[in-house]
């Protein structure tokens, strides 16, 4: 499949479900392979996924609705948990603080150019995994969860959590693109 089929069948899939039809560790290997091939400016590799499987997959989603008091709805923090696992996406705020020490002229630049990166990184391990059958959707609860995750998956403070992605088998289809939202690009000669 070419990238163009590949980014056409990649949607936000909202009823997942634990059934892939790979292995958990296929699918670790897609992201992977992501993490290892999407670029980051200067070569910085600020990009650092957690893949949050089993157990931890749930306490996760637990975590997230504990993080809101209750102010989000169980059954959509249900319906994320419902999924084979998720994918936490970080820079490591650590790496670009040192290049910003290292090249003074660009350190405004870098913050911007790791989240250039990381948006890079979650689509093309969205992508993969749909290549292999996987449906995904992409949330943001962060900042609320940030303290949570990291005490959950005992990280560093300089890890700076960009998005949180749901992946599992697709237990329901989303409905069709509108191709009227797609008409954004002016060309001009």
């Amino acid at each position: 499949m070419g990238i163009i089929e590949s980014l056409e069948q990649r949607r936000s899939v909202y009823v997942l479900g634990k059934n892939l039809p790979v292995s958990m560790e296929e699918a670790v290997a897609a992201i992977e392979r992501a993490v290892e091939l999407v670029p980051d400016a200067f070569n910085m590799r600020s990009q650092r996924v957690v893949v949050a499987t089993g157990g931890k997959q749930t306490a996760l989603w637990d975590a997230v609705y504990d993080a809101f008091d209750g102010k989000v709805a169980r059954e959509k923090i249900d319906g994320f948990a419902a999924a084979a696992g998720t994918i936490l996406y970080f820079y490591d705020r650590s790496v670009i603080e040192g290049l910003q020490e290292q090249y003074p002229r660009y350190a405004a630049n870098f913050p911007i150019w790791a989240q250039q990166s990381n948006g890079m990184l979650q689509l093309s391990a969205w992508t993969a995994l749909r290549d292999l059958g996987i449906g995904a959707n992409l949330q943001h609860y962060n900042p609320v969860i940030d303290d949570a995750v990291r005490e959950l998956f005992d990280l560093p403070d300089t890890f700076v959590l960009v998005a949180q992605m749901s992946f599992g088998s697709i237990e329901a289809e989303p409905a069709p693109k509108d191709p009227e939202t797609a008409k954004r690009v002016i060309v001009a000669s």
